[in-house]
């Protein structure tokens, strides 16, 4: 099939903090070396910079909690609140453990959750702003709409990405507005694609780049926007729960920031460890906006928006080789998240940076082999970065025997440097703890009530609900994006075995098990429609048999504020 090649020198995949703040920061870098070779100095350097991004528009995917560590935007741009960032201070802190219907409230607030200084922050609206700073700053082609569906190699060497074809129906056959994804060719590629992404997956196969390290551990974050009533005085506020709705023996907490006087975002984050093979992360978040310290929140509020996504919390050991021919890797694509502190989006940026750094370097000298990219990593591990994520590196492993022995390691990780009671330089994939229905309930699949949360539609919603508030559209008559490589596994031994965790784990009602037509019991129904792209499924399926690949030209979520 005969495509349309696109030559560029730097090609940035995913317009989120990471790829945003890299392709400023060397726009810039190029842009002060060519200042100085005008003055006779130095030789100019031309150089073409692309960023494709899978969303619609810039920040239509983006979605985070957040709370944002101001350290690299401050590196990035020191004037940013005179120049406009849509930035609120943090006012107060609270962390509190939840039983049923009380809160406990900590005395004091765990170092790692300390947030003075600090801003809440809607991820979308902060991408937004820095694709303008990218935009005036110049010498860089923003490219939305453009998911990267396939990585090109000439032989292990990177290339470029190809994006992916439109204009193709459910059937597999081209349409009359058919058109061919573009070759996007480069000299570097940088990949900042977020957790799971279907072209670091893919690369981590064929290159091997987790060899040596723990599989990445994630976990996935549910969260609405709320209009509340501003006498609640939420602006500035950041609380953290334990406990409830979650058992004991499933890692996660809640959080509720105030982003403005009359703007809660209300989230639930659930560890993509747990044993039980019908929990419900949706239902789950659900329950927690019902226990009164939320409910009290929202009374006479509105819902504005949903959405969820994946986090990745392997931590140190989990981090694979970021730097190869042809490429580097940033951001949550490379798991560079801070899990004790909840924050990934400074060393995002920073990992944007110092890739600038690296490239900058490396375009001067021609050379953009692995040996001459290969300081990136150098660079990070002598940053902030690398420190910060070493001093945590063993968190979210240290939950594996429950609540209680997680905050007791965790408390002597404070004080050891991170080590706790032992390394966690081994460590299982998060898929692999899901127990078996015949081992966690001791038998058979408990009946299960069809509704395990009411649904007021006031404070608590059904997924479709919740679905329709994510802003998600896709073209219905477009190949499924959700590839399940073996569905008769799933009426089968993963209907024995697990029940059909899928039903469970998505938190936008993708898959559904329905009445076979010929009557031999369920098959997998997939709506892929519903889907609001956290990658749940591709991460948690206990057989591994489904892959989350980019559907056409920019559908999904439309976030505005999340």
């Amino acid at each position: 099939m005969e495509r349309e090649v696109l030559e560029v020198d730097v090609l940035f995949v995913g317009a989120g903090p990471a790829c945003l703040a890299g392709a400023y920061h060397l726009a810039r870098l190029i842009k002060q070396h060519n200042e100085l070779a005008a003055a006779g100095k130095q030789s100019p350097l031309e150089v073409s910079i692309a960023v494709i991004e899978k969303g619609a528009e810039i920040g239509s995917h983006a979605f985070s909690g957040a709370v944002l560590d101001p350290v690299a935007l401050k590196e990035l741009v020191p004037d940013f609140l005179e120049r406009g960032a849509p930035v609120q201070p943090v006012l107060r802190d609270q962390v509190s453990l939840l039983s049923r219907s009380r809160r406990f409230g900590l005395p004091f607030i765990p170092p790692p959750l300390q947030n003075h200084g600090n801003y809440i922050i809607s991820l979308g609206r902060m991408v937004r702003w820095m694709a303008e700073l990218v935009e005036q700053q110049g010498g860089v082609d923003l490219l939305p709409g453009f998911g990267g569906r396939e990585v090109l190699y000439e032989g292990d060497r990177v290339v470029g990405v190809r994006t992916g074809d439109r204009g193709i129906d459910k059937n597999q056959h081209h349409k009359a507005n058919f058109e061919p994804g573009i070759d996007v060719r480069a000299k570097v590629t940088v990949l900042g694609e977020g957790p799971r992404g279907t072209l670091v997956k893919s690369m981590s196969e064929r290159l091997r780049l987790e060899e040596g390290r723990n599989p990445q551990v994630y976990s996935t974050g549910i969260k609405e926007l709320w209009s509340v009533p501003r006498e609640r005085g939420v602006a500035g506020m950041v609380h953290h729960t334990m406990g409830y709705p979650l058992t004991s023996d499933t890692f996660g907490g809640g959080f509720l920031y105030g982003l403005s006087e009359d703007l809660l975002a209300v989230g639930l984050v659930v560890g993509l460890d747990y044993r039980n093979p019908t929990l419900d992360l949706h239902h789950e978040f659900q329950r927690f906006k019902q226990h009164p310290l939320v409910a009290q929140l929202l009374q006479g509020g509105k819902l504005l928006a949903y959405g969820a996504k994946a986090i990745p919390e392997g931590g140190y050991y989990s981090v694979p080789r970021l730097a190869l021919d042809g490429a580097l890797i940033a951001g949550d694509a490379g798991g560079l998240l801070n899990a004790m502190r909840l924050k990934g989006i400074h060393l995002a940026m920073k990992s944007g940076m110092v890739a600038a750094e690296t490239l900058f370097d490396a375009l001067r000298k021609g050379d953009t082999s692995r040996a001459a990219l290969g300081s990136y990593e150098d660079r990070l591990r002598n940053s902030y970065v690398f420190k910060e994520l070493h001093r945590v590196r063993n968190f979210h492993q240290a939950f594996e025997h429950g609540l209680w022995a997680g905050l007791f390691h965790a408390g002597l990780q404070m004080i050891s440097g991170g080590r706790g009671l032992r390394e966690y330089r081994t460590f299982a994939g998060g898929h692999e703890r899901m127990r078996k229905v015949r081992e966690f309930f001791g038998g058979a699949l408990p009946e299960l009530d069809e509704i395990r949360v009411r649904f007021d539609g006031v404070t608590t919603f059904d997924k479709l609900t919740d679905v329709y508030h994510s802003g998600t559209k896709h073209e219905e008559d477009q190949p499924a994006h959700l590839l399940v490589s073996d569905t008769d596994l799933c009426r089968s031994r993963c209907a024995q075995e697990y029940g059909n965790p899928c039903q469970h784990f998505c938190p936008a009602k993708v898959y559904e098990m329905v009445d076979a037509a010929d009557g031999r019991g369920k098959r997998l129904q997939i709506n892929a429609s519903n889907c609001v792209h956290c990658k749940t499924c591709d991460i948690m399926d206990p057989y591994q048999v489904i892959t989350w690949v980019p559907p056409e030209g920019g559908g999904g979520p439309r976030y505005q504020d999340l």
